[in-house]
């Protein structure tokens, strides 16, 4: 480049880092914009990693429980909370001082503050200490992410939780209500269990995790109906009154009359919104769509020529890793590259145990899509190292077209489903037909041999499971 593109990236989380720090390695002038002291977004701060931290801990202390089915006795667990947050706060600390050493590392400018936008070339930022600087650029990259959806209405309490607020783990509660059955809940309502909480989950729909597939969703559903106190299916959350107490929370089933419970805690856990809002954009051209996402191009570029979008701003999936490809696609289209983001298979993983995760075409979509479509399921109560684990809980599955034998989905339930996925995403993505996924060579005892013999399933020659030939 003869003079380099001043580029500008608003938010620094997991697509507005990476943006930056592709379009530095391009050799962008890049100035990133970011609240926090370092880069890492809600992922990071918020999100994904301390709920990990949280889960991993989680996770040792029922291994520790189940321990006991196959005659290994512990003492229960003391738990010291403010250990375990300084912990999960060492580990934020660690990745996000990391990623601010990078941003130096590639000579990005990062700016601690708000910013908005004056016009299609230009921003102002309200920094921390309270200054304000103009920037102008050529291009802008906006990586603002999403925050947590509310109910309105509610009655402004410490013992009411959003996300944030519960990985803060100040007290464990005698009690705790999740409201919403979808992921974060059922993420954090383990974490809670675990820690001591007597957990009930809500959920307005018919089953829990929405999005996912019945037969994957019903296999956690199964487990924790024996860890949770109540699940309240097809149940409205009508009113919350603090009390004494807690909260009084007011409830309405499909099919019965309104009935009260207390709960130490409720955790609102209702999806998540874009943050599309306060940033200037009736400046720009930028175009917004109802639900507050912006619209946005294979290019990832905007109604305004000069600014792009990535991440939870730019449409579903709300998920890191989608963030930081459309990062990548976003600096490489700036940069002049033929570049499109038009991946064939997004993973989605739950952490919950088990643990759940698709990618591809799943079934229920191919069913709303009217697709012809072979399901073949291999159950891990017929994998060898699911019963050293004593875990065979789990469930492999593929979604393959009957008359090419493509792979087009692949969906995963059990202990470390999340890890497994990969293969999933390079098969469909590669263009893979079952035979090829039959024919590799998995090593044995894996679980991720399970893959294999799904595979093998659909030509009716699974070495483990009796299945009728193929005609």
């Amino acid at each position: 480049m003869s003079q380099p593109i001043k580029l500008v990236v608003i938010g620094a989380g997991p697509g507005g880092y990476a943006a930056a720090f592709h379009g530095a390695d391009l050799g962008m002038e890049v100035t990133l914009v970011e609240k926090e002291t370092n880069p890492g977004g809600v992922c990071s701060y918020r999100g994904c990693i301390p709920s990990k931290a949280y889960l991993h801990a989680a996770k040792i202390i029922s291994e520790a429980k189940h321990a006991a089915t196959f005659g290994i006795d512990y003492e229960p667990p003391r738990i010291n909370i403010n250990k375990l947050r300084d912990w999960k706060k060492g580990i934020v600390n660690k990745l996000t001082g990391n990623l601010g050493i990078l941003a130096k590392q590639r000579k990005v400018k990062y700016i601690q503050g708000e910013a908005s936008f004056v016009n299609s070339s230009t921003i102002k930022v309200k920094k921390t200490d309270g200054t304000l600087e103009q920037i102008s650029f050529d291009k802008a990259i906006l990586a603002t992410g999403s925050s947590a959806a509310v109910i309105p209405n509610l009655p402004k309490s410490p013992h009411i939780w959003d996300s944030t607020s519960a990985l803060d783990i100040e007290t464990v509660p005698d009690t705790l209500l999740v409201v919403g059955g979808g992921y974060i809940g059922l993420e954090l309502g383990t974490v809670y269990h675990e820690l001591g909480s007597k957990i009930s989950v809500v959920e307005m729909t018919p089953g829990l995790l929405p999005g996912a597939d019945r037969d994957l969703a019903d296999v956690l559903y199964k487990r924790v109906q024996g860890m949770f106190a109540h699940i309240l299916l097809e149940t409205k959350v009508v009113k919350m009154e603090e009390s004494k107490n807690g909260i009084t929370v007011t409830f309405a089933g499909a099919d019965t009359k309104e009935f009260k419970e207390e709960y130490s805690k409720v955790l609102i856990s209702v999806g998540r919104k874009p943050n599309s809002q306060n940033l200037g954009l009736e400046n720009t051209k930028v175009k917004i769509t109802p639900r507050g996402f912006v619209e946005v191009n294979d290019q990832r570029q905007t109604a305004d020529p000069n600014i792009y979008a990535v991440g939870d701003i730019a449409g579903d999936p709300m998920l890191a890793h989608k963030a930081s490809h459309e990062a990548r696609v976003a600096a490489e289209a700036i940069a002049g590259h033929k570049v499109a983001f038009e991946p064939q298979a997004i993973p989605a993983v739950i952490f919950t145990d088990p643990e759940i995760a698709w990618c591809g075409l799943s079934e229920t979509d191919a069913q709303k899509q009217g697709k012809d479509i072979k399901v073949v399921k291999f159950p891990w109560a017929a994998s060898g190292r699911a019963l050293t684990l004593d875990r065979q809980d789990g469930l492999t599955k593929l979604i393959i077209d009957p008359q090419t034998q493509r792979i087009l989905g692949v969906g995963i339930v059990g202990v470390g489903a999340g890890e497994m996925i990969s293969e999933g995403v390079v098969a469909i993505e590669m263009g893979s037909v079952a035979r090829d996924l039959k024919l590799s060579i998995h090593p044995h005892p894996t679980l991720s041999e399970t893959i294999m013999e799904t595979a093998e399933m659909f030509f009716g020659t699974s070495t483990h499971i009796y299945k009728p030939k193929r005609s």
